[in-house]
């Protein structure tokens, strides 16, 4: 089936009741508790970007606890397989911008809320992708799936992780060519489709002078000074009307003291933009102003001359996914099985890379509400998760099921 009418023809109800689905269904329901203690349990294994092995450990145990055929891979993914390739794929990202200093700062209140970095993003979508597992093994299996299901806790999702983990899937032997659909879970809620890719690049600023005493030294280039001002030119960048776009200047470092010249002077830019073509005009501005920034520093200087070094550290590629896509279409048929009213939307998720390659991919909650991400007092209430995990079943399902349904519709 392709597009539109392969979707429109789908019988979500007559799917939802076959017996074997309608009890993976209620397991959802039927294991809440389950799901939320596993939920905390994995919250409290820190999983900073660049350092998600333990974590990965923790997830390996599970999938295999739970009847898996699962391993590590070379970008660290936790891997779980079931069936024949072609797959389609279900993920969730390992990594966290904040990891817990220890057990304690991931906890539960009176009211059932957990609370703690990480629990939200991306402990929802963790919880999400171990309560699939659990549940598909939990009893007989539709038996007429024309692809494989595979499961992946990745990493590199946050920062300058730079969608590593994303990256080896979709990229990179063994699975490269394998996967023809990817439905990633990143947060929690039910009331999104992320179907559109925000495009980013990611820059490190570096000045570097000869450095010395503020007062017998006054007059020699300076790194701080020339960074400060490529940051000043820089943020008078006009962004015109034209597709959504944003730049900011996350961090700033350098100096030894209030008394020494600087030596050295660094600086990270972040470029977003829903259009790669902006975003390439937006680092041909960030390029020019840190070259007139280092000449007029060098003009003014009546000394040592600084160097600058404009070095990409972060790269997501821009794309969307055509309103025909079959993977779309079932969202919303499920969802309007299920009652959920869905916005689409445009966001920066582990579904840039495949959307990017042509291969059909959403990002969608875990269920549940959340918010605080990306600080120490970061939450997640559970109440309704289950609605969502069966939305996510059901999508995959479909996915797994249609002839033809799964690589219809690829990035424009």
């Amino acid at each position: 089936m392709a597009g539109n009418a392969g979707a429109a023809g789908i019988d979500i109800s007559g799917l939802a009741e076959r017996r074997e689905v309608r009890d993976l269904l209620q397991w959802f329901t039927r294991e809440k508790q389950w799901i939320n203690e596993a939920h905390l349990q994995l919250c409290r294994v820190p999983a900073p970007t660049f350092l998600e092995g333990e974590r990965a450990v923790w997830f390996l145990a599970q999938f295999r606890a739970a009847g898996w055929d699962a391993s590590i891979d070379r970008a660290g993914n936790v891997i779980a397989i079931d069936g024949e390739a072609p797959y389609v794929a279900l993920t969730a990202h390992l990594d966290t911008v904040i990891a817990p200093r220890n057990k304690d700062d991931i906890f539960v209140d009176a009211d059932g809320r957990l609370t703690g970095p990480g629990v939200c993003d991306n402990g929802a979508g963790l919880a999400a992708l171990l309560a699939i597992a659990r549940a598909w093994k939990s009893g007989p299996r539709p038996a007429d799936p024309i692809r494989g299901l595979l499961l992946a806790a990745n990493t590199g999702e946050e920062g300058e992780g730079n969608l590593r983990g994303m990256r080896g899937l979709a990229q990179e032997p063994p699975r490269a060519g394998e996967i023809e659909a990817f439905v990633v879970v990143d947060g929690a809620g039910a009331g999104h489709i992320t179907n559109r890719a925000l495009g980013s690049r990611r820059f490190e600023i570096a000045f570097n002078g000869p450095g010395g005493h503020s007062w017998s030294d006054y007059g020699v280039g300076n790194p701080l000074h020339a960074l400060c001002r490529a940051v000043a030119l820089f943020s008078e960048t006009r962004l015109d009307d034209g597709p959504k776009s944003a730049f900011n200047v996350g961090r700033i470092e350098g100096g030894s003291g209030v008394n020494a010249i600087a030596n050295a002077a660094v600086a990270k830019v972040d470029i977003r933009s829903e259009s790669n073509e902006t975003i390439d005009e937006l680092v041909r501005a960030l390029a020019a102003a840190v070259d007139r920034a280092k000449e007029i520093e060098n003009q003014r200087a009546t000394g040592g001359k600084v160097s600058a070094r404009l070095k990409e550290i972060g790269s997501r590629p821009a794309a969307a996914l055509p309103e025909g896509a079959a993977i779309l279409q079932y969202a919303r048929a499920v969802d309007a099985h299920l009652g959920i009213r869905a916005q689409l939307n445009c966001s920066s998720t582990d579904a840039n890379v495949p959307l990017s390659l042509g291969i059909p991919a959403i990002a969608v909650g875990g269920g549940g509400a959340g918010g605080g991400a990306h600080t120490a007092q970061e939450w997640f209430r559970p109440d309704g998760r289950d609605l969502a995990l069966k939305r996510i079943l059901l999508v995959l399902l479909l996915l797994m099921r249609e002839p033809g349904g799964a690589n219809t519709g690829g990035a424009k």
